[in-house]
């Protein structure tokens, strides 16, 4: 049945944050994975490990990782980026941790952008999606 293959599917994982909204960590629906944004929410104190930029960066590439591993994936499998910051000058930073996590030559598209302000004041918010 192809409706059922098309369902939408769930995607929760208790290794990264819970949602502190009306979303879930991720959806697949079909062969692709949409990951909502991350921010740099430790899962299991819920309180934000932002007392750099490295920490915050690791931390939210942490918990897509974790969501993910979840849906059997991984950062190979992710084909766009959207990284929002709230000041450009912190690009270079975020840019080295980020290209850390992912294969050279096989990164996703990506877009970065500066936001007047972010959920919870932090400086940085990667959303993904990948596809099996």
């Amino acid at each position: 049945d192809h409706y059922k293959i098309m369902e939408k599917k769930i995607i929760n994982t208790k290794k990264s944050p819970a949602p502190i909204g009306p979303y879930n960590q991720a959806v697949l629906k079909g062969n692709t994975l949409y990951i909502s944004g991350q921010i740099a929410l430790d899962a299991e104190t819920m309180k934000l490990n932002n007392k750099s930029i490295n920490d915050e960066t690791h931390q939210v590439m942490q918990n897509l990782k974790n969501i993910l591993e979840e849906a059997n994936m991984n950062f190979n499998d992710v084909v766009k980026s959207s990284i929002f910051l709230s000041d450009m000058t912190l690009f270079k930073e975020v840019n080295e941790i980020y290209g850390s996590y992912v294969t050279p030559g096989n990164e996703p598209a990506r877009e970065t952008i500066a936001v007047k302000t972010l959920p919870m004041n932090v400086n940085v918010e990667i959303s993904m999606i990948a596809i099996i």
